[in-house]
C-alpha cells in the first residue's frame, strides 16, 4: 500500500489551461466559460487552520466581504477549521459492546476506521462542506499550518466532506504580507505531501490504538480509570525513574585541602574519602609553607556562537531564564507568528537555507534598530545558513514587520520571548567568545595541586547576549586570573585550610532539561544515520507536559522562576504497573524515527501499522495483575469539600468529593477558568479548596487584553462548584 489515502485530481471538465494570472503574486486557474456572480469571479476555496490566520491571508488576498464563517471577495472563499474539526470515532461507534470497558473485548483493531465530527465544531465543518461543494468554486488550497498535523487536519475535513476537487498546498514559514503572496504564488499540488499525511494518519491511529487498549487494560486489571499514551507514558517513567535515583542516593563526604597562594590564585588538591589523609597533608603543607611549580601551561581556546533557536531550544531557554513552562512558550510564540512578528515557530531546524542569505543582513540590523542596538552589528551569515539541516521549516527567525511594530504594546510574556528569539538571531551571526586559560601546576608537601585561571580576550557574542538579555542572565563570575611565573620557581604558602564536601544526587527534571531528555531518549539505541531521535516532536512536547500535569501524574513545584516536575503518588503507581515495551523510552523513539521514514516516503504506512497491531495485540494477550501495587492505586486527598466537609480526591477528569449524595467537584477541564486563558490544576485546586480564592496573573479577555483577578469559589445550593471574579482595585 504506498499511500493510506489517495486524494482524487479528477481536472473540471471545462479547464483549458493554467497561467500566472496575477491578483498580489497568486496563481489563478483560467477556464473558457467562467461563472460570475455580481461581477466576480469566485474559483478557489481556501482553508486555514484557525480564524486569525484566515484574516490574515484574506487582507493580503483582498478577500474583505465577511460571511458566516468565511471571507469572499476577488476570487476567492476564505474559510478556517477550528482544530480538529473531524476526530477517529470512539470504540462504541464500531461497536456498541465497548461502551463498557472489559478485558476480553480487547485488543479493539479497527480494520476500517471510522471518523466525526465533534458536536462543537458542527457548525463550522457544515459551512467548509458547503464551500468545497459550491459549483463555482473549481478547486480547493490547504492553507493549514505547514506540518504533519496540519495536513491532518485539512485532509481529514476534505475527505469528510466528499470533496473530489484539485487540491493545491500552500506551504508558509512567515505570515508576513511578502511571504503570504510568495506562498500564494507557488502553489504546490497537494499530492507532493501525501507521505507527510501519510504520516501523520499513522501518528494518530497508533496513539488511538495505544491509548484505547492500554488504558481500558490496565484500568479494568487495577479497578480504576487509568490513563495511557505512547508518548505519554514513557515521559512520565523518565521522571519516576529520576526521582527514584534521587531517593535512592547516599552522598559520600570528601576533603580537600586547598592551598592561597600568596602572588594570588587558589591551588586544590585531589579529593580525599578520609578525612584523617587530608588532614595529616594539610599539616605538611602548614609546614612547608610553598610550593614549587611543575608546570604552567596557557590555551587561547573560543566559543562559537549558539546556534539559531528551533522550538525545542526556545522552550528550554525561556524555562530556564524566564520560568516559563513549554506550553506557555508555545502559546507566546504562535501569537508572536500571527502577528507577524516571527517565523513558523514548530520547527526542528536550528539553520537557513542558501536563498536566505541576500536578505539575512538587512533583517540582523533592523532587529538591531529595533532593540536600541546603536552600534555597528558583526554578521557572519554563513555560521547559520545550511539547506542540508533544514527539515520543513527553517530555524526561528524575528520578522522585518518587527522593525515597524510598537514592541511596547505587546504583552510581558510575548515581549519576552521575541526577545529572546531577537538576541539569539544577534548572537548567532557575531564574533567568537575567545578566552585564555592557564592551568598552575604545583608540589606541595609531595602532592600535587592545581588551580585554572581564565581571561577573556574578546567578548564576542556573549557581549550582544550580555546586551540584550542583561539581567534575566545573572551574574557572571569574575576571571580569576593567576600569577605569571615560571616553572621549577616556588611560591610562598599564604594560607592553607581543609574543605568538606559531599557527592550530589541527580537534579530533579525541570520543564528545560526533561525537553532536553525527550529529545535525547532513545539516542543511544538508534541506528547510525537516524536524524531525529526522541519522544515525540518539538511540536508536540509541550502538550505531553501538559497532560500529564492535568491528568495528575506529574506536579510542577517550586518557586516563581525554577520549578521542578515530580511524579505524583498516581504517577509513580501507573509506572510501576506499566510493562518495559509501553514505558521504555527506546521504543517511542523508534517508532518516530519510523514516522519520519513514513513522512519521507522510505517506509511504507501499512508495514508501521503491522508492528503496532502486533505489540498491542501481545500486550493485551501477555499482560497480568501485579500482586502488591493496590495500595499504590489509592487516590490523593487534596482537601475538604466546602459543600459537606468530606474528603476530596483526585482522579483522572477532576477533583470529587468521596462522599456518594454530594455532586461538588472541580472539573480539570474547567470552562470557567478556559475563558481567563488559564488551567484549573493541582496547585489551584489546593488553593482554592484551603482558602475559598486564588489569584491570578495575566487572565485573558475575548479581546485579548490581559488583567489579575482572584478566582472565589462557592457552591451551589446542590453542591455543585460555583466560581466568581473578584477584580484588583474593587471594580
Amino acid at each position: 500500500m504506498k499511500s493510506l489515502w489517495r486524494m482524487s485530481r479528477r481536472r473540471p471538465a471545462r479547464r483549458i489551461r493554467q497561467k500566472n494570472n496575477s491578483i498580489g503574486g497568486v496563481c489563478r486557474l483560467t477556464y473558457c466559460n467562467p461563472k460570475q456572480i455580481g461581477g466576480i469571479l469566485i474559483a478557489k476555496l481556501i482553508v486555514a487552520e484557525k480564524p486569525s490566520v484566515a484574516m490574515s491571508y484574506a487582507k493580503v488576498l483582498g478577500a474583505t466581504n465577511r460571511k458566516d464563517g468565511y471571507l469572499e471577495g476577488n476570487c476567492y472563499l476564505v474559510s478556517w477549521c477550528v482544530g480538529h474539526l473531524v476526530e477517529l470515532a470512539p470504540p462504541n461507534i464500531y461497536d456498541a459492546k465497548y461502551v463498557k470497558w472489559s478485558i476480553a473485548d480487547l485488543p479493539i483493531l479497527p480494520e476500517r476506521w471510522q471518523y466525526l465530527v465533534s458536536a462543537s465544531t458542527k457548525k463550522q465543518f457544515g459551512i467548509l462542506q458547503k464551500l468545497m461543494h459550491r459549483p463555482d468554486v473549481d478547486s480547493v488550497i490547504c492553507a493549514t499550518d505547514a506540518g504533519r498535523e496540519g495536513e491532518l487536519i485539512f485532509r481529514l475535513v476534505y475527505q469528510q466532506a466528499g470533496c473530489k476537487k484539485p487540491v493545491f498546498r500552500l506551504w508558509l514559514s512567515s505570515m508576513e504580507e511578502n511571504a503570504i503572496r510568495e506562498g500564494f504564488a507557488h502553489l504546490k499540488p497537494s499530492t507532493e505531501y501525501d507521505a507527510l499525511y501519510n504520516a501523520a494518519l499513522c501518528r494518530e491511529r497508533a496513539d488511538w490504538m495505544v491509548g484505547i487498549n492500554a488504558s481500558r487494560l490496565f484500568s479494568c486489571l487495577y479497578g480504576q480509570p487509568l490513563a495511557v499514551g505512547r508518548v505519554m507514558t514513557p515521559v512520565l517513567a523518565m521522571t519516576v525513574v529520576r526521582e527514584a535515583a534521587i531517593a535512592a542516593f547516599v552522598p559520600k563526604k570528601f576533603y580537600t585541602v586547598a592551598l592561597t597562594l600568596a602572588d594570588g590564585g587558589t591551588a586544590s588538591s585531589k579529593r580525599f574519602a578520609q578525612k584523617a589523609d587530608a588532614e595529616l597533608l594539610l599539616s605538611k603543607c602548614r609546614k612547608e609553607g610553598r610550593v614549587t611549580v611543575q608546570k604552567m601551561e596557557r590555551k587561547e581556546k573560543s566559543e562559537s556562537p549558539p546556534q539559531l533557536y528551533d522550538l525545542t531550544a526556545l522552550q528550554r531557554d525561556a524555562n530556564r531564564l524566564l520560568g516559563f513552562t513549554a506550553q506557555q512558550t508555545l502559546d507566546y510564540a504562535q501569537s508572536l507568528y500571527e502577528k507577524r512578528l516571527i517565523t513558523y515557530p514548530r520547527t526542528d531546524s536550528r539553520f537557513l537555507t542558501e536563498d536566505m542569505a541576500a536578505s539575512l543582513p538587512g533583517l540582523v540590523t533592523d532587529v538591531g534598530k529595533a532593540f536600541a542596538m546603536e552600534e555597528q552589528l558583526p554578521i557572519h551569515v554563513q555560521q547559520v545558513i545550511d539547506g542540508s539541516k533544514v527539515t520543513d521549516h527553517h530555524a526561528l527567525l524575528p520578522t522585518k514587520s518587527m522593525a515597524n511594530a510598537d514592541l511596547a504594546a505587546l504583552p510581558a510574556g510575548e515581549w519576552n520571548v521575541l526577545r529572546l528569539i531577537a538576541a539569539r538571531l544577534l548572537c548567532a551571526v557575531g564574533e567568537p567568545h575567545c578566552y585564555a586559560e592557564t592551568t598552575l601546576t604545583t608540589i606541595c608537601a609531595g602532592e600535587e595541586f592545581s588551580a585554572k585561571g581564565k581571561v577573556v580576550l574578546s567578548e564576542g557574542w556573549k557581549a550582544m547576549e550580555r546586551k540584550m538579555l542583561g539581567k534575566l542572565l545573572g551574574k557572571q563570575k569574575e576571571a580569576v586570573v593567576l600569577p605569571d611565573v615560571q616553572e621549577q620557581s616556588q611560591c610562598s604558602v599564604a594560607a592553607a585550610e581543609l574543605k568538606e564536601g559531599q557527592t550530589s544526587p541527580p537534579k530533579s527534571y525541570t520543564e528545560d532539561t526533561l525537553l532536553s531528555a525527550m529529545q535525547a531518549a532513545g539516542a543511544d539505541s538508534m541506528p547510525e544515520g537516524v536524524e531525529r531521535q526522541g519522544i515525540g516532536t518539538p511540536a508536540t512536547h509541550a502538550a505531553t507536559i501538559e497532560k500529564l500535569v492535568q491528568k495528575g501524574f506529574l506536579e510542577r513545584k517550586g518557586t516563581k522562576k525554577t520549578k521542578v516536575l515530580l511524579p505524583t503518588d498516581k504517577g509513580k503507581a501507573l509506572i510501576t504497573v506499566m510493562p518495559e515495551e509501553i514505558q521504555s523510552a527506546d521504543m517511542t523513539a523508534d517508532w518516530e524515527a519510523k514516522l519520519l521514514r513514513i513522512e519521507r516516503g522510505e517506509m511504507e504506512p501499512s508495514e508501521f501499522m503491522t508492528e503496532i497491531n502486533t505489540m498491542i495485540t501481545e500486550l493485551v494477550k501477555n499482560t497480568e495483575m501485579k500482586k502488591g501495587v493496590n495500595a499504590l492505586m489509592k487516590n490523593k486527598i487534596i482537601g475538604i469539600c466546602p459543600n459537606c466537609g468530606a474528603n476530596v480526591v483526585e482522579r483522572e477528569k477532576g477533583w470529587f468529593c468521596e462522599s456518594n449524595p454530594c455532586r461538588f467537584v472541580l472539573w480539570k477541564d474547567n470552562a470557567f477558568f478556559k475563558r481567563l486563558g488559564k488551567r484549573l490544576d493541582s496547585h489551584v485546586a489546593d488553593k482554592l479548596l484551603r482558602d475559598g480564592r486564588v489569584r491570578l496573573k495575566d487572565c485573558k479577555s475575548a479581546k485579548g487584553k490581559t488583567y489579575n483577578a482572584t478566582v472565589l469559589l462557592s457552591c451551589e445550593a446542590d453542591g455543585r462548584s460555583k466560581f466568581s471574579l473578584e477584580f484588583e482595585g474593587g471594580c
